[in-house]
């Protein structure tokens, strides 16, 4: 099986760091290395990684510093041109990775020698109805999220990337120093530039927070904008779909429920990101105690 090293961007991520890591290393393939790599965080994130890299050495967490230069895109490079693995991993530092990432990883890489990236749905772990929303991520994404001939575009915080795929457009891919585009687009187009192949694995499920849609409408539409840039910024490409326009439909209802759903997970004293994959975890630590259990029996 190919090695995955998993890539996290983080600036003043204190909030759901340490989730996002345990979630990154309760894997039923143990990663061959988790890079956080902080990027002039004010906050208590770096002190929080270097906390968990001395309570847990033996999970291969590194924290790394991007000090040059502010901005996701240098940061995400920064990670992504140190991590050793066949294939690179990247999400976000407020992500909770389900216990087989890494395995699906590996396994979509694997099997397929031709992929050269690949994604899979996402659900809000921040939001009822983990399920239901999954199985609507997977059949929204799969069926829109595309560019060309219908190759998949990576989503940010779900993909991952085969190592010599990031090192043949390493030096191609948009600065974006106005920020104003999405990276993770610009990423997927500059892979169909060098005609690699995208995939989608509806088993590569990652839990994400609905804080997004907890902005004003115009800072929304802003971020719904960058869809449009992008493409811009490479008119060789096309779509016939355009995303932004399913997720406008989406943002009123989780604009107005989302602030009253977080009340009630206070309220109740619930972390969320702690409980989005609990039953896969469970169901991982038996499977681990059953096999000590053959093993001592041996």
């Amino acid at each position: 099986m190919l090695t995955v090293s998993i890539v996290i961007p983080a600036w003043n991520e204190e909030e759901r760091i340490e989730d996002c890591l345990l979630n990154a290393t309760r894997q039923s393939q143990a990663p061959k290395e988790v890079l956080v790599v902080d990027n002039h965080s004010t906050d208590a994130t770096a002190s929080i990684v270097q906390q968990f890299i001395d309570q847990h050495p033996d999970q291969h967490v590194k924290l790394l510093h991007q000090d040059s230069e502010q901005g996701l895109i240098p940061t995400r490079n920064y990670g992504l041109d140190r991590a050793t693995g066949d294939v690179l991993g990247r999400i976000d530092a407020d992500c909770m990775l389900r216990p087989n990432w890494v395995e699906v990883v590996s396994g979509v890489f694997t099997r397929d020698p031709k992929a050269m990236g690949a994604t899979g749905p996402v659900a809000y772990y921040d939001m009822p109805g983990k399920k239901i929303g999954l199985k609507g991520d997977n059949t929204i994404r799969r069926a829109i999220y595309r560019a060309d001939d219908g190759q998949y575009l990576l989503y940010g915080s779900n993909m991952a990337l085969r190592a010599t795929a990031w090192r043949a457009i390493r030096n191609q891919v948009c600065r974006d120093k106005e920020d104003i585009m999405h990276e993770d687009v610009d990423i997927s187009l500059h892979l169909i530039d060098q005609g690699f192949k995208t995939v989608y694995c509806k088993d590569l499920n990652v839990g994400i927070s609905a804080r997004r849609m907890d902005t004003s409408f115009t800072s929304f539409r802003h971020y719904m904008q960058r869809f449009k840039n992008t493409f811009d910024a490479h008119p060789q490409h096309t779509r016939e779909q355009k995303p932004e326009h399913t997720l406008y439909a989406i943002y009123p209802i989780l604009r107005a429920f989302y602030p009253v759903y977080q009340k009630y997970l206070e309220s109740a004293d619930i972390n969320p990101a702690e409980r989005v994959w609990i039953r896969e975890q469970m169901e991982l630590f038996h499977r681990r105690d059953q096999e000590l259990g053959s093993d001592d029996d041996r």
